[in-house]
């Protein structure tokens, strides 16, 4: 066995597939195991362990090279992309059994296996997208591989959890699972893991099942920063550039407030990293929620109709995240309501009481919610310009406990939406690093930067990685 240094768990090597498949047809492939082989296989033992795979296959590039960026890598999709021969199941087993298999491959998928990355296959996902938990109630609930008693984070839960057990090098998943509303940002935290956010329209979600246009997205994790941004300039189809130190590093230092864990204890490494490697002058610290209700005056209609005097939330930042979900909600039953009606799906609990929200939605403040996606990208790229990065929790605290009722997760929710919101509404792309374990359990920080500034942001997170890393060992 070997332990990769800084990961939660030690980890078996992945198994060596082709070695124990018995017959290959084409490009794609189940797996078949020669007789007795499963119990043989550590890899795969493993594999079923951890519960991440919906599906088991091959998918290899088409022309291997050794000069691809990816050759040699192992990747995982979501079961939100399409994949020429199989049925995208979208995370719910009527789904499955009222769809067809796919006629194509989505484009995502394909730049990955021609930069030289083999499929191994398809992950599990929550139901629809519509859940950052990662339970899902018809396939079981990955098992999270830095806490086995912690939800894994979704809606990309399958993705996130094979990259951080290491069955697969890196792995796809879209805010919508994909990253519509935290899909990758909070699996990647739960998880330990690297998650990235890319601009709204950076990376194509042709082939990706929709959840809601006006937010998805299709991220990446991975455990390793080389990998990681390997995969990151793959798919947002750039160059190499020289690396462009950040102008300005912003604490959100309200946003960290939102926390259940130390502000200090989040940002001190990170703080430090920046000092060594950038100068500490960079750093200043900003009231997000304050600048965001100055400079996003349609967000009052939504302020007024929330609870803005909570004290433990931050009220700009609240209304921010009911836009996202009023705009999402109406979006999902336009992509769905007919397939919802149609069949009346079994669904779980939590995901149930959503679609049915959401098939209740109407066109009444879309308008202003579009409005709002406009006025914050232009405010948060005036404050951060090019080369800024905002710094703020992924997520309101570590992972919660499996099976923990629905009412209780209600106000971790509402946090974890003010956070998640900024960059989903704004369209900015967002980098989610761990920073290891509190009281045992995982913790991150967020970095958010301008939109079509993915670039920028990955350089900065392989510039501050080992450092960072060293400072966290250092410190905690």
């Amino acid at each position: 066995m070997n332990k990769r240094e800084g990961s939660c768990e030690t980890y078996l090597p992945l198994c060596n597939f082709p070695a124990i498949i018995k017959e290959v047809v084409a490009d794609s492939v189940p797996i078949r195991f020669k007789e007795g082989e499963e119990q043989k296989t550590s890899g795969f033992a493993m594999a079923v362990q951890y519960g991440a795979f919906m599906e088991k296959f091959l998918l290899q590039p088409s022309s291997p090279s050794d000069q691809l960026p990816l050759t040699g890598l192992t990747f995982a999709v979501k079961d939100i992309f399409d994949m020429d021969g199989h049925v995208t199941g979208f995370g719910n087993p009527e789904w499955l059994r009222t769809h067809p298999p796919a006629n194509h491959t989505a484009p995502t998928v394909s730049t990955i296996l021609r930069g030289g990355a083999t499929c191994i296959g398809r992950t599990i996902m929550d139901e629809m997208a519509y859940s950052i938990n990662g339970e899902n109630f018809h396939y079981g609930t990955p098992q999270n591989p830095c806490a086995s008693d912690r939800v894994p984070g979704g809606s990309s839960s399958g993705s996130a959890v094979a990259v951080g057990a290491n069955l697969v090098d890196f792995s796809l998943g879209t805010f919508v699972g994909t990253d519509t509303g935290g899909s990758v940002r909070v699996p990647a935290s739960y998880c330990g893991i690297l998650g990235f956010r890319p601009s709204h329209g950076a990376v194509s979600t042709s082939g990706v099942v929709p959840m809601a246009q006006s937010f998805d997205t299709v991220g990446w994790f991975a455990r390793d920063p080389v990998v990681f941004k390997k995969v990151g300039l793959l798919l947002l189809q750039q160059p190499e550039v020289e690396h462009q130190k950040p102008t300005q590093v912003l604490i959100a230092e309200d946003c960290f407030k939102l926390s259940s864990i130390p502000s200090e204890r989040l940002t001190q490494a990170f703080v430090n990293s920046v000092k060594k490697l950038f100068g500490g002058h960079l750093i200043k610290q900003v009231n997000l929620g304050n600048y965001v209700e100055e400079k996003v005056p349609s967000l009052k209609q939504f302020m007024i109709e929330g609870n803005a005097g909570n004290e433990h939330s931050i009220p700009s930042l609240a209304a921010l995240a009911r836009s996202l979900q009023l705009l999402q909600r109406y979006e999902f039953k336009i992509n769905h309501e007919e397939w919802v009606r149609t069949y009346n799906p079994h669904l779980g609990p939590g995901i149930s009481e959503r679609v049915s929200e959401a098939m209740r939605a109407t066109d009444e403040n879309i308008d202003l919610c579009h409005s709002i996606k406009i006025e914050l990208r232009r405010a948060l790229a005036a404050l951060l310009e090019d080369f800024g990065v905002l710094a703020i929790p992924t997520v309101p605290g570590p992972p919660p406990k499996l099976n923990t009722d629905v009412s209780e997760l209600h106000d971790f929710r509402a946090k974890a939406f003010s956070l998640l919101s900024i960059a989903g509404v704004s369209g900015f792309c967002q980098v989610s690093i761990p920073l290891g374990l509190y009281n045992g359990l995982p913790v991150s920080i967020s970095l958010v930067a301008n939109h079509g500034s993915d670039g920028f942001l990955l350089n900065v997170v392989h510039s501050l990685y080992n450092t960072l890393e060293e400072e966290v060992k250092a410190s905690f």
